[in-house]
This record gives structure tokens, C-alpha cells and sequence, in this order.
């Protein structure tokens, strides 16, 4: 049991000093460091964290986060940089954004699972690791074995799955901009056609009476010359009939004269 707490007592200083050393460290990091750590190459996969942004623990309530904020965008300000004025802008609004996500109960929420799934990760990894050692007939241990490494290996895993949750984000986003775009496009396919089609009505309607007219008159030219056919197909017939009349008839025959 003695031994137990003499080990829980060297875990509690190891972490005590770490911690003192992370305050040590923002204590001296003036306003032109928080703006270069904020926008420093490769931030922007850091920054996915709020807590990496805020240099908070996880399990930081949420007073204590309030403070943190207040004091880092006190620090970070346009106002109060106005020699760089533009970068200190870039990164008040990464801390502003950090703060809300982490103010917001719900995404609060969401980045401790984030932290809970690391933890569970680490965990299965370590165990991964020793199962393999043990198969090879070595019980040295793991790295992880160390606190320090072990926070570390937790704090890889965290990076690593908010990169998957903003890669899984891009994504989805990239695929409802070109549903949008396909509905979109097909919307203004419709659209011409419809338009195609009010036209062509439109022209039809306008056009018309032009056909009626046109129709009537070829009536009126059918029957006409349905007519004037009729008329000379009775002509001709007439024609034949008195011609027939007049071959058909037989003269009498004169008998000769008698004395």
C-alpha cells in the first residue's frame, strides 16, 4: 500500500511539474508570441483543437476557460497591436472562435468525446504493444509506461482525430456543393425550358389567325376551282350529248319515183 502511494506521489509531482512549466511558459509569451504561435506554420491543424488554442487541459471548467479567453484576446487585440494589426486580427478570431465552441455546451461536449475516444485509442495501442512484446518474450515495457509520454501520446491521438473530423466536414461540404450545383443547374434546365416553351406558345398564339386566314383561302380557291371543274366537266358532257344526239339520227330513205 506504502509503495502504491509513493508511486501516486511521484505521478502528482511529475504532473505538477509539467504543469508549472506549461504556466511558466504562457507567463513569458508576450503578445507578438501568442500571434506567432496561433499563426505559426501548420497552425491550422492545432488550431482544430479549442483547448490547444486556449492552451487549456481538457478538463478545464468552464469559469476557468472564460478567464483564459479574456486575457488571451486582451493579449491578441488589433487594438492593442496596432504595428500588426492584421495578423493580431487572424488570431483574435481563431481565440474567438476557440471560446465559442467550447462556451456552447453541446461542442463542448463534443471535443471531451474527442478526448475520450483518444484516450480509449491510446489505451488499445499501448495494449497492442505489449501483447506484441510479450509474444517476442520482452517485458520491458512500453514508452507510454511514462506519464509524460503516455499525456503525449493521448495529445498526438486528439490532433489526430479533430483532423479527421475537419477532413470529414471539407468532405461533406464539398459533396452538398455540388448536390447544390446539380440541383442548381438542373433548376436553370427547367428553366429555359419552360421558357422555350412559353415562346414557342407565344408564337403559336401570334401566328394563328395567319393560319386561319391562310386556311380559308385555300377553302375558298378549293372550292372555286371545284366549281369551275364542275362547270366544264358539264360542258363537255352537254357537248357529248348533242353530239350524240345529232349522230344517232337515221334520214329517211326517198323511194324512186313510178310512172
Amino acid at each position: 500500500m506504502a509503495q502504491g502511494s509513493g508511486s501516486e506521489e511521484q505521478t502528482f509531482n511529475e504532473f505538477y511539474t509539467e504543469v508549472k512549466e506549461i504556466e511558466k511558459r504562457d507567463s513569458v509569451l508576450t503578445s507578438k508570441q501568442q500571434i506567432d504561435r496561433l499563426l505559426r506554420p501548420g497552425a491550422t491543424y492545432f488550431n482544430l483543437n479549442p483547448f490547444e488554442v486556449l492552451q487549456l487541459d481538457s478538463e478545464t471548467p468552464l469559469e476557468q476557460i472564460k478567464k483564459k479567453y479574456r486575457s488571451l484576446s486582451i493579449l491578441v487585440h488589433p487594438d492593442k497591436n496596432p504595428d500588426n494589426k492584421e495578423r493580431a486580427q487572424q488570431a483574435f478570431e481563431i481565440i474567438s472562435k476557440a471560446y465559442k465552441t467550447l462556451e456552447n455546451e453541446p461542442t463542448r461536449k463534443k471535443c471531451l468525446e474527442v478526448y475520450e475516444e483518444a484516450k480509449d485509442r491510446t489505451d488499445m495501442m499501448i495494449a497492442e504493444k505489449k501483447k506484441k512484446l510479450k509474444k517476442e518474450g520482452k517485458h520491458d515495457g512500453v514508452p507510454e509506461d511514462e506519464p509524460a509520454k503516455y499525456k503525449h501520446a493521448i495529445y498526438v491521438m486528439v490532433m489526430k482525430l479533430f483532423a479527421d473530423i475537419e477532413r470529414r466536414r471539407q468532405q461533406l461540404e464539398v459533396r452538398d456543393m455540388e448536390e447544390r450545383k446539380r440541383k442548381r443547374e438542373a433548376e436553370i434546365e427547367e428553366e429555359e425550358q419552360r421558357d422555350l416553351q412559353k415562346e414557342w406558345q407565344k408564337n403559336f398564339e401570334e401566328s394563328r389567325q395567319s393560319r386561319v386566314n391562310s386556311w380559308h383561302t385555300f377553302q375558298a380557291g378549293s372550292s372555286s376551282s371545284s366549281s369551275t371543274a364542275a362547270s366544264a366537266a358539264s360542258a363537255v358532257k352537254s357537248k357529248k350529248s348533242k353530239k350524240a344526239k345529232y349522230t344517232s339520227f337515221n334520214p329517211p330513205k326517198i323511194k324512186p319515183e313510178t310512172r
